[in-house]
């Protein structure tokens, strides 16, 4: 596995700074928008909450982008923050042994 040092961004963080702050859209507008409660998209944006994939359609639908690149955000941050909030994981031993290429 691949590990990632730095942690990354949670999808709210990203939400809050790179879409709502720069349009000036508030929490309880895009909540409107979204046809959800305001108490949901703040607990998303106060990092207390995942994006959903039916969440990631609405918000790619409001800011024109693609569902997986909110699905992929959230996918990101909870790998990383499984790997490090428990170390169990890394006393399994492979079933299998890793596939090695030869020249031919």
């Amino acid at each position: 596995m691949k590990t990632m040092k730095r942690r990354p961004t949670h999808p709210g963080q990203i939400l809050k700074e790179d879409y709502l702050e720069p349009l000036g859209i508030t929490i309880t507008e895009l909540s409107k928008v979204l046809g959800t409660s305001r108490k949901t998209l703040s607990k998303i944006i106060n990092e207390r909450a995942s994006v959903t994939p039916e969440m990631s359609l609405k918000l790619s639908r409001a800011f024109d982008t693609s569902p997986e690149f909110w699905v992929n955000l959230q996918r990101n941050y909870d790998l990383w923050m499984a790997a490090h909030k428990s170390k169990e994981w890394k006393a399994i031993s492979p079933l299998v042994e890793p596939l090695t290429y030869q020249n031919a």
